[in-house]
């Protein structure tokens, strides 16, 4: 395939794992009596920092909080579309203050920021994606989060309902590629939103099973590049096929809480 995507710079948010650790189990994924090594997860994260930069993209941090063990996951604490800021309220008790040092962040650097009424997740499951935002439903984020960021942004909110408890955000089951086009595992979805989405998108590139658990579709794209990682050796050929660039980075110990790269990117569309 000739050569023909084009990468586009993109604005970051990250967090620090320094206080990464697994101490209570809310998805499938974590189990807190599997020890977590946070000096290889800071290794981990300073090199997809460093892969971002790079790839001449922007990154910028929050600090962390020691109380905070899932703050790392800077993706879950808000979705921005056009500047505008929408917050999140999470469903277990236990990362429900992670939201406060993220909005803090957001209106010192002088955004508006609309806490939402109802339990979101932020970018784990709201997905802008070009003319409207996918938006996922099923474990966490609620359809009535759905309506409320369809009235904040002004975008219409296409609902997907998530069925497998592994892939319990919309970001770990589906990323966008660019503005036209996504990547997902249609066997997360229920059958109507399986249908939805091959109707929205007939030439996605579609995930396996083991792409998905080895966490390929909670990856980042700049329109050319495809920040991936590396257990997703099908997926990525996929990718290369059809013209992507794709950037292999280890997150591995991210997976001990059910999350990878996107989980710990915050996209900032300014």
């Amino acid at each position: 395939m000739p050569d023909s995507r084009v990468a586009s710079r993109r604005r970051y948010l990250v967090c620090d794992p320094r206080h990464f650790a697994v101490r209570y189990a809310i998805n499938p994924w974590m189990c807190p009596d599997r020890p977590v090594d946070v000096l290889l997860a800071q290794r981990q994260w300073r090199t997809l920092v460093d892969t971002y930069r790079a790839h001449g993209h922007t990154v910028e941090s929050v600090t962390p909080e020691p109380a905070l063990p899932d703050m790392v996951f800077a993706a879950n604490a808000a979705v921005v579309v056009e500047g505008r800021v929408f917050g999140s309220l999470f469903l277990a008790p236990e990362r429900r203050p992670e939201s406060v040092p993220y909005e803090a962040w957001f209106k010192a650097e002088g955004y508006e920021v609309q806490h939402p009424e109802s339990v979101c997740e932020g970018e784990g499951d709201l997905v802008p994606a070009g003319r409207w935002m996918l938006a996922g439903t099923g474990f966490r984020t609620t359809p009535e989060a759905h309506r409320e960021a369809q009235e904040y942004f002004g975008v219409p909110v296409i609902g997907l309902t998530l069925v497998d408890p592994y892939f319990y955000h919309l970001d770990t089951a589906l990323f966008v590629l660019d503005a036209e086009n996504i990547a997902y595992y249609p066997e997360a979805f229920s059958p109507g939103s399986r249908e939805v989405l091959a109707r929205l998108y007939p030439d996605a590139v579609l995930a396996t099973r083991e792409d998905a658990m080895a966490f390929g579709l909670n990856s980042v794209s700049d329109g050319r590049h495809v920040f991936i990682s590396p257990g997703a050796i099908a997926l990525a050929a996929r990718l290369a096929e059809r013209g992507y660039v794709p950037v292999p980075v280890d997150l591995s110990e991210f997976h001990k809480a059910g999350g990878g790269i996107k989980c710990c990117t915050q996209e900032i569309r300014s």
